[in-house]
């Protein structure tokens, strides 16, 4: 088991702070080698991430990444407004300019947020889709700078095309390869304008995020339940783009609602350490959380939001819920209020997420959509009504409006947290309580990821497994009842394994971002079979890894 560091739950010490100047300066004047693998464009599961300080996150890749944008849409006929949008971050506003200067350059109608507000994931999302809801030309597309979660010294680069979501597989390789071609040459061709230039450009206009965001809520939550029930509710924006968007929401629906942090401050000094000591601002953290959990009880409901608001943490007054238990509720209260769903629409999941889905599904009548880990899998989906709701276990989902439409088609923060608010006054009981109910009728797992050291090797052998190559019968001993190398819900390649019995299923798959291989064990027989689990699956490894050496 990890080791939990001393300074996980505290506040940092003014040492641990980021020196903001020094990443500040380093972004413009520090200039990656494409030469070096590290330092070149590297679209993962989320975007390109890195930091200046470490050449991977420099106005340099800014530049490539979005000239090589603008290729994109220039190649697939996209000519309607790209929204961008940012988080709070200190590399997010330096980025936000940068690419202004390009997408300005290459004649794009850029859309920004009212008066430099910080713009949360969702809301990007959201406003693609309403402005290409009953449009087939003139279509808009965007860019969102953040890297998530992570740390204060990251940055991030996202691109979602015109169905509102993370960008595909093939789209992200098309403009990292891109990018890259550019950084080979110096970036010699990137067309530029001077940043006043483009901030005066007609071509810039602002866009109202929150109110197009705040006024459409009506259509995706029953805001009249939460208003009428009375229930006192706090949120903790942890220092993020939401932050704009809770005021208005209590204002406008009449919410006992108490934002009870309005702090923002690129060193987020206001923000716990994380388990290894870091500060990290991650709502499904209990360490980064801790504040939040200490006035709990001050609240029927609290939760939180990450940086760019993609990622929710419901704190009831009983503890921090697991993202996989407060999932399982949100799909048994969806898939029992939303008449107005497909009869045939399932729970979409990814292959790491808990199997209480998985008995939730198969309890209402409803088929459960396994896709691959990343939530681009399930924008098609939405789109097409085949899934109510897309979900994975690092605490991102969204889910259809009332009517069946797509709300957004991205990770969405704000809405699973009001979603909270619904369930607890439309069911008269705190998400927690709900899902003890259900462990009670559908069995209580107990759930652990473990992580492992993972080189290019590692990825090529995990990648190359097929189902008859592995040779488990037992696993934790129970039958092996699947083997899967590919998602059941849309036949996609895992990049690793999934095996599974009847009460218990491991998955084995390299990071997308980092150098480890995470392997994620579930359990619905106790502590004592989770370890006999993880015991196959490391075993499983070793063996691999000295076999094939």
């Amino acid at each position: 088991m990890a080791v939990v560091h001393c300074d996980a739950g505290h506040l940092p010490a003014p040492e641990k702070l980021e020196r903001i100047p020094a990443l500040m300066s380093a972004y413009y004047t520090e200039f990656p080698n494409p030469k070096i693998p590290a330092q070149r464009v590297s679209f993962g599961t989320s975007g390109h991430r890195g930091s200046s300080v470490l050449h991977t996150f420099n106005e340099e890749h800014i530049y490539a990444i979005t000239q090589a944008v603008c290729d994109y849409r220039k190649a697939k006929g996209v000519d309607g407004p790209l929204f961008l949008g940012g988080d709070t971050h200190a590399l997010s506003e330096a980025a936000f300019r940068s690419a202004l200067e390009v997408l300005v350059a290459n004649g794009v109608s850029v859309r920004i947020a009212r008066n430099g507000e910080f713009t949360a994931t969702p809301a990007v999302s959201h406003a693609i889709l309403r402005w290409n809801a009953g449009r087939s030309s003139g279509l808009a597309d965007g860019i969102i700078i953040t890297p998530s979660h992570n740390p204060p010294r990251d940055g991030g680069f996202k691109y979602n095309p015109p169905h509102g979501g993370p960008a595909e597989t093939e789209v992200t390789a098309w403009i990292e390869k891109s990018a890259n071609a550019y950084l080979d040459s110096g970036n010699r061709n990137v067309q530029l304008v001077h940043l006043r230039a483009a901030q005066r450009s007609s071509l810039v206009e602002e866009y109202d995020f929150t109110r197009a965001y705040v006024e459409d809520l009506p259509k995706v939550l029953d805001m009249k339940a939460i208003a009428a029930s009375g229930l006192k509710l706090g949120v903790d924006p942890l220092g993020g783009a939401s932050l704009p968007l809770w005021e208005p929401i209590a204002e406008t629906y009449g919410l006992d609602l108490t934002v009870i942090n309005k702090k923002v401050d690129p060193t987020f000094r206001f923000v716990p350490c994380d388990k290894d000591g870091l500060i990290r601002m991650d709502c499904s953290s209990p360490y980064a959380m801790s504040r939040l959990l200490e006035i709990r009880d001050d609240f029927d409901l609290a939760f939180a939001c990450d940086p760019d608001s993609d990622r929710h943490g419901i704190v009831t007054r009983q503890e921090l819920m697991n993202p996989n238990h407060y999932l399982t509720v949100a799909a048994w209260h969806l898939f029992r209020t939303r008449t107005g769903w497909p009869k045939d629409c399932g729970i979409g999941k990814t292959l790491v997420t808990s199997a209480m889905l998985d008995r939730v599904g198969k309890e209402l009548g409803r088929p459960v959509v396994e896709v691959p880990v990343g939530f681009k899998w399930f924008v098609p989906y939405l789109l097409n009504g085949r899934c109510g709701l897309g979900c994975e276990e690092s605490a991102g989902a969204s889910f259809l409006c009332f009517d069946g439409s797509p709300w957004s088609t991205d990770k969405d923060g704000p809405l699973m947290c009001l979603l909270a608010a619904e369930i607890m006054a439309k069911e008269q009981a705190s998400p927690s309580e709900i899902y003890q109910k259900l462990t009670e009728k559908l069995g209580a797992p107990v759930y652990q990821r473990l992580d492992a050291p993972a080189d290019d090797r590692t990825r090529a052998l995990l990648k190359a497994l097929t189902p008859e190559s592995v040779h488990l019968k037992t696993l934790g001993g129970s039958p092996v009842t699947s083997v899967l190398t590919r998602a059941p819900g849309n036949d996609a390649p895992i990049g690793g394994v999934k095996v599974c019995s009847e009460d218990g299923w491991f998955a084995v798959r390299p990071s997308g971002t980092e150098a480890i291989c995470k392997v994620y064990t579930e359990s619905f027989k106790g502590e004592a079979q989770l370890c006999a689990l993880q015991k196959d699956a490391i075993d499983f490894l070793e063996r691999l890894l000295k076999k094939e050496g």
